[in-house]
């Protein structure tokens, strides 16, 4: 079976694409199977630092074939923009990059829309968004009366399903903000604009899932790259503050297109502690010095937004839920050199609600948000893990902390990494 998916357990943001980029060497297509421009990679090559959020981070790997799929949904100058960032930095190969016909394209009326939804939340706690129209996109695309795929813009209708989106559109958002806030959207001015986006696009376009269905029957090492964490799942989450798509594994199959049949190792990836963006409950917060010393020495800001990321302890009560979700094989522990300096460290290993304790991870966010964790304290290391480039180059707590991760989510720590770069990363095979 020739499928492999790497997909974090956390609320996103767990070096992902370091080990996307890494796996490609050994694959022949890697595929962006959902989401949108809301997902920030950072991919450390040599000297060079590239900052990805829509492009898969394999395309970084010259010969590999990129994949677009259905599932994503598409801010088209987004994705321009990071082309032609990499053509200019002599990175990327046109004709290894394929973008869905199918995938969803963002308006601009979702990036409207979600600047006013998230500010008309009721209970006055925003979710969060970053703005990037992702959730309206996938709402209209759910709805389907006022979605417009990328195959749809090479199409006769393609005006004409401008100009009636927008002219709905206009009079919902008008209706939502108070008078004299809202200018209304030009339908002709949307429409030039997207047609250039859409031809700018074309030697790209194609049909992912033929494709893709294709390379798995002919034996091709695939790699799927989840966008977002498994704890922002928009099913299987903590919803309703997630994201808008499946960013678990369970969203491998409806958003590729693939069958499950074909994907037989899931990788999982989590920071040595835990962060989140934006609204809802986060047991292990640390909102303190500890927290934003964390902040700091992780440097804790969205690749994307520049959004300080709220810090806490590792939750392996949160984990352990997620990689049995996600049928995780082996995990992949990441920032590892971030908890450095530390005298002790803690863990959380339970959940204390109305007077009893649990390992399970509660499935309503009313209940999450009043646990209390139950914290096991191992002892800290002051060596520096940045030069590290095997187990033997770990401290004795480092590796004691390591085994204990494991111990605690069920399933071995196949790699460590220290730094961001390639060679910051020690694998350590799948006993420890």
């Amino acid at each position: 079976m020739p499928g492999t998916c790497v997909i974090g357990l956390q609320w996103g943001d767990e070096a992902k694409g370091k080990i996307v980029d890494l796996l490609t060497q050994e694959h022949d297509v890697v595929v962006r199977y959902q989401g949108g421009a809301n997902a920030g990679h950072t991919v450390v090559v040599g000297e060079e630092v590239y900052k990805l959020s829509l492009l898969p981070s394999g395309v970084l790997t010259p010969g590999v074939t990129c994949v677009i799929a259905g599932g994503v949904v598409l801010n088209p100058a987004k994705a321009i923009e990071e082309l032609d960032e990499l053509l200019s930095r002599k990175v990327e190969d046109s004709d290894n990059l394929k973008i869905s016909d199918r995938v969803h394209v963002i308006f601009p009326w979702h990036f409207a829309e979600d600047r006013v939804m998230d500010k008309n939340t009721s209970d006055g706690e925003n979710i969060g968004t970053t703005g990037r129209g992702i959730g309206p996109c996938y709402r209209d695309k759910v709805g389907r009366s006022y979605a417009i795929r990328l195959g749809d813009m090479y199409r006769d209708t393609f005006r004409e399903q401008v100009q009636h989106n927008i002219k709905v559109k206009n009079s919902i958002l008008s209706a939502m903000v108070p008078p004299g806030e809202f200018e209304p959207l030009d339908a002709q001015a949307v429409y030039e604009e997207y047609l250039a986006y859409a031809e700018k696009l074309r030697p790209f376009v194609a049909d992912t899932t033929e494709y893709l269905l294709s390379a798995a029957e002919a034996g091709k090492r695939i790699l799927f790259e989840g966008a977002q964490g498994a704890l922002l799942d928009v099913d299987h989450g903590t919803y309703p503050f997630v994201t808008s798509s499946n960013s678990s594994g369970v969203g491998i199959s409806s958003g590729s297109g693939v069958p499950a049949r074909y994907i037989n190792h899931m990788i999982g990836i989590v920071k040595a502690y835990t962060s989140r963006v934006g609204g809802g409950p986060f047991p292990t917060e640390l909102d303190n010095e500890i927290g934003q010393r964390i902040r700091d020495q992780g440097n804790e800001y969205g690749t994307v937004t520049k959004r300080p990321r709220r810090c806490g302890w590792l939750d392996a009560v949160a984990v352990r839920y997620t990689t049995r979700l996600g049928g995780v094989d082996s995990i992949c522990l990441m920032l590892l050199d971030v908890l450095s300096g530390f005298d002790e460290l803690k863990i959380c290993i339970a959940y204390e609600l109305d007077g009893e304790q649990s390992k399970k991870f509660p499935s309503h966010v009313d209940d999450l948000r009043r646990v209390q964790p139950v914290y096991e304290t191992l002892p800290g290391w002051h060596e520096d893990l940045t030069q590290a480039t095997s187990r033997d180059d770990l401290p004795a707590n480092a590796l004691a902390y390591i085994q204990r991760v494991s111990e605690l989510i069920g399933v071995p720590v196949a790699m460590v990494s220290v730094g961001p770069a390639r060679s910051q990363t020690i694998t350590l095979g799948s006993g420890q």
